[in-house]
């Protein structure tokens, strides 16, 4: 017997999921049960359907972009998305930050002996989701299945390619004095979220991971023919790493402004209970983005009509001299520079 749910047929029978183990050494029959009921109809489209070692597509004679990221995250649900949502989301937020259109996804599975099988289940359709969401489709893949105890759940890559649809490159290296600098909305929120997940932590409220697509808004900036210089998804090392990474590639001085960066109420106060800087934590729905000081009032009105980015904010500008260096003048108005991390403030984020 097989069940349907979400559009799709799964494996198993849905009430015996939670006492099904994905199981090792098996051989090829379970993972072709995968790529048959559960990634075939979950992916479906057409390139998918031809069932060979690749995709092949066409593309329109322009510019493309390529990334890929993998997906280690612990743990794989947390409020506000999980390890299949982080995934794509991330990879099509990589290709938006190019300037690109994100069009077609792969995916990597490696799955650890005794995982079960619901929890496959549903990460399948949260990517399913997340992929409809952002307008992508995910193409061609892979399934590995390793030792119990030497995969921690699921690991997931995944790589993507898009279009670019800016003029002109969009890169730290275009960065230019008197550019101003815009960030899409509060940070931190989804370092909390997995920190609290990850130990045991209650908050009055529940903080929820800002994991979202980007590439909507991103190409609405664009399409309005905003001059935009350079753009930044704030992951791993958060604000602050970002900051720095296009300061030192640029050769230029930025300094942001500590009261003009949006922080809800109760991540400003988890970090502090927990000595996090909400500068470092990450975040998997923010961008920061360089435009010159005439196109503010058009980046904001364009980034401010979608709910991801509705609490976009002019957080600085970019200076001359001091080359590399980040600071950021404290609500009391003093000055401190922003660095790097000598470490990670918390790893296993994404």
């Amino acid at each position: 017997m097989e069940s349907k749910s979400a559009g799709f047929i799964c494996p198993i029978p849905i009430e015996q999921y939670p006492n099904v183990l994905l199981a090792h050494g098996g051989g090829g029959k379970l993972t072709q049960q995968l790529i048959e009921r559960m990634f075939m109809p979950a992916f479906s489209n057409s390139m998918l359907a031809s069932r060979h070692d690749g995709a092949t597509f066409d593309l329109p004679s322009q510019k493309l972009a390529f990334t890929t990221d993998s997906y280690v995250v612990r743990p794989l649900f947390f409020p506000g998305g999980d390890i299949g949502a982080l995934a794509v989301n991330g990879t099509v937020n990589d290709l938006a930050m190019c300037g690109a259109q994100p069009l077609y996804l792969s995916v990597g599975f490696i799955l650890e002996e005794g995982l079960p099988m619901d929890t496959l289940w549903k990460v399948v359709q949260s990517m399913s989701k997340a992929a409809a969401e952002a307008g992508v489709q995910l193409v061609t893949g892979d399934t590995k299945v390793v030792d119990r105890g030497k995969g921690d759940g699921i690991f997931i890559n995944t790589a993507g390619v898009g279009v670019v649809n800016s003029a002109n490159p969009i890169a730290p290296g275009r960065v230019a004095p008197g550019d101003v600098i815009v960030l899409s909305g509060d940070i931190g929120r989804h370092g909390i979220a997995i920190m609290a997940m990850r130990e045991g932590l209650e908050f009055e409220s529940t903080i929820m991971s800002d994991c979202a697509p980007l590439a909507a808004v991103v190409m609405d900036v664009l399409a309005a023919g905003t001059e935009v210089h350079c753009m930044r998804d704030l992951t791993r090392g958060g604000l602050a790493s970002a900051l720095v990474e296009i300061a030192e590639a640029s050769r230029l001085h930025l300094e942001i402004e500590e009261a003009a960066i949006p922080l809800t109420e109760n991540v400003r106060g988890a970090c502090e209970i927990l000595g996090f800087d909400p500068l470092y934590v990450a975040n998997e729905g923010r961008y920061i983005t360089f435009v010159p000081a005439a196109e503010t009032e058009r980046a904001l009105g364009r980034m401010r009509t979608h709910p991801v980015a509705a609490e976009a904010a002019v957080i600085g500008r970019v200076k001359e001299g001091s080359p590399g260096l980040v600071t950021m003048r404290s609500r009391i108005g003093a000055s401190r520079v922003v660095d790097m991390l000598s470490g990670e403030q918390l790893p296993r984020i994404c």
